[in-house]
Order: structure tokens, then sequence, then C-alpha cells
């Protein structure tokens, strides 16, 4: 297989992977409709440059901690579990003590949060150990016999980051036509306590799965 036809088989893979509603699909929706555009994108840029230093990591081959060390992944694993639940919680406990513009503030934008939002986008990815399992399997599947392995790594990754942007830019623009509505303070609350569940589910499911 040559590069452009592992470039073209890795977008059809991860490309189902993008449109498979997930952690990340929820934390973009959440941060555009009770926050808007700009932490939004924020949290969108923090996803996927995440999953560029996955991709980069991947092929420099430090990751394979992760299929050889017990040890490494279970560290990993933990602490995403830990981030979940206390992100999850904190969603739950700000919709709980005040009314719409303090869960807007004290979600993951803040008032001019844009690096907070971008914090929260990156640990998200970069504790979550099933990115780097996902990369450790795929990747060198796609990396062509002879071609360096950090670059091709680093540019099947930027795929993935290509296509993470174009689903993200549709779920800001769709939030941005349901936002009127939705921006109401119990319709905000309600949707602050969802995601909130949705986060902490997540966290449950990555501490109860095989190791």
């Amino acid at each position: 297989m040559d590069v452009y036809g592992s470039i073209a088989s890795f977008a059809v893979v991860v490309g189902f992977l993008t449109l498979t509603p997930g952690l990340d699909t929820a934390l973009i929706l959440r941060t555009s409709l009770l926050a808007g555009r700009r932490p939004a994108w924020a949290v969108v840029l923090g996803i996927q440059a995440g999953t560029l230093v996955w991709g980069v990591v991947t092929a420099a081959g430090l990751s394979a901690l992760l299929s050889t060390s017990r040890l490494a992944y279970e560290v990993l694993r933990w602490a995403g579990v830990a981030y979940l639940m206390w992100m999850g919680g904190q969603m739950l406990w700000h919709s709980r003590r005040g009314g719409a513009g303090e869960t807007a503030a004290s979600g993951p934008s803040g008032r001019d949060g844009s690096w907070p939002a971008f914090r929260r986008g990156l640990l998200t990815n970069l504790l979550n150990p099933k990115m780097g399992v996902f990369y450790i399997a795929m990747l060198p599947q796609f990396i062509p016999d002879g071609a360096p392995h950090v670059a091709m790594g680093a540019l099947l990754a930027g795929v993935h980051v290509c296509e993470g942007l174009l689903w993200s830019a549709l779920l800001i623009g769709f939030t941005g036509l349901v936002r009127g509505w939705l921006s109401r303070p119990p319709v905000k609350r309600g949707l602050d306590r969802l995601t909130g569940l949705v986060v902490i589910g997540f966290g449950l499911r990555l501490a109860t799965q095989p190791s």
C-alpha cells in the first residue's frame, strides 16, 4: 500500500469513528449550547490537539507501553476515570447551584475561558486510554514500508483531525440554529445536568471495562 492508499483507507476508518456519538460529541454540543461558538471551538481544538499527540506518540513507539505494560494502562485508565467523574460532578453541581448565567460561566469555557475549554478538550482526549489502544492497533497497519514512522503518523493523525474539525463545524453550526430556544435558564440547567450524567456514565464505563 502506497502513501496515498494508506491515507484514503485510514480516512474511511477514522471517518466512521468520528461520526460515532461519544464523549467528544457531548462536550462540543454542551459547550456550544451553553457558552457559545468560541469556547466550543476551543474544546474542539483541544480534542484535536490530543488526537495529534496520540498519533505522533504512537508512531514514535512510545504509546506501546499501553499494550505491553498493564501498570501504565491502569494508571492512565484510572486517571481518566477520576477526571471524567470530577468533570461530570462539576457540571451537575453548577447546574444545581445557580441560574443560566452562572451555569454558562462555570462550564468548560468560563466567561473568557478559551484556555480552560481547550484544556478540557485536551485532557479528555489524552486521558482516554481507548484512543491510545485504537492508535496502537490501527496506525501501524496504515504506515507503508519504508515511510518515516513519526512523519507518517503525524500525517495520518492530521487526516483524523481534519475530519474531526469538519464534523465539529457541523455540530456547532447546528447548535447555532437552535441556541435561541435552548438559551432559557431551565433548559440550560437541564442540558448541563444531562451532559454531566453522560460524562459520569463514560467514566463509569471506563472504570468497569475489562483491563
